[in-house]
């Protein structure tokens, strides 16, 4: 199991935008590296998201369903990667201060081979890879900032 929490520097709806936008995933969640479609009502329950991760040509395609969604405050999946398996991914948004959230990511393996090998060399890896993604995201949604006030100035 791995979590992994950053300070980002933009409020929980500008946060959840990014979390909301499907076709932004393969732009923060490492891994990932292509996204073959969006079910057009993401990221209501049940909808899913359809993705390839991996390099070529060892590439696995699969999905990952919503679970749970808090507009704003939580995003919980279902994150395939079969046949390796599957992970529970709970993504809790915090607000930290007027202009800041506390991102939270919780991810453990499900189902597959990957639970079956769960140790702390997987957590770790699990855990640096999080890091990474939590920069990504942030990234994105404070930039986001950045060319709303660029445009206005």
């Amino acid at each position: 199991m791995a979590t992994v929490a950053r300070t980002v520097q933009a409020p929980p709806e500008r946060v959840f935008s990014v979390l909301a936008d499907g076709w932004s995933y393969s732009d923060w969640v490492v891994g990932t590296v292509h996204i073959r479609d969006v079910d057009p009502h993401w990221p209501t329950p049940g909808s899913k998201l359809h993705h390839k991760a991996g390099p070529w040509p060892l590439s696995l395609h699969d999905s990952s369903t919503v679970l749970a969604c808090e507009p704003g405050r939580r995003l919980r999946l279902n994150a395939g990667l079969w046949p390796l398996g599957a992970a529970i991914v709970d993504i809790r948004l915090e607000p930290a201060s007027e202009n800041t959230t506390r991102v939270v990511i919780h991810e453990d393996f499900e189902a597959g081979p990957l639970l079956w090998i769960r140790n702390r060399v997987n957590d770790l890896i699990l855990h640096r890879r999080n890091i990474e993604t939590l920069r990504r995201l942030a990234d994105i949604a404070e930039r986001a900032h950045d060319y709303r006030r660029a445009g206005t100035a």
